[in-house]
């Protein structure tokens, strides 16, 4: 792919080019699509989370190699996998799907424990390991609070 093609998939084209809170937008964003993913069928979300996290990376990375800024605002498609991660262990109910977006953002903003650890990770891995985390984060509230009030 050509270095333009990585900055499209790192930024989702001009979503990560919004002027205020890219990052909310992105994971918005995320949450739509990936509601959507997960009303079609599970395996599709698990599948797209799987490839996001992968190209994600070398798309984080090129973007990172080719303009010099770390974890630059504009790139966003680490939100799509952290909120999608998040995603994988709800119901299709858009309840859920708006907790799961809360619950990320609130850990992909705060950087609590870990999270703030794996971001410094070098390139493309640091930017996506800490959305991993968040997302990881995310799911395990969002499975403990499934105990106390099933779908």
């Amino acid at each position: 792919m050509t270095p333009k093609l990585w900055t499209m998939l790192a930024t989702l084209g001009p979503i990560g080019k919004v002027g205020i809170a890219p990052g909310t937008v992105g994971s918005a964003v995320a949450a739509v699509a990936g509601y959507l993913l997960l009303g079609v069928a599970p395996a599709l979300l698990e599948i797209g989370t799987a490839l996001v996290i992968v190209f994600g990376t070398i798309a984080a990375t090129r973007h990172q190699q080719s303009t010099g800024k770390k974890d630059a605002s504009e790139v966003i498609i680490d939100e799509v996998a952290g909120q999608w991660i998040a995603m994988l262990v709800i119901p299709v109910d858009w309840r859920w799907a708006v907790a799961a977006f809360l619950l990320f953002r609130f850990f992909d903003i705060t950087k609590i424990g870990p999270i703030g650890m794996v971001e410094k990770w070098p390139a493309g891995y640091g930017v996506m390991a800490d959305d991993i985390v968040a997302g990881i984060a995310a799911a395990l509230c969002l499975v403990a609070a499934g105990f106390v009030m099933p779908a």
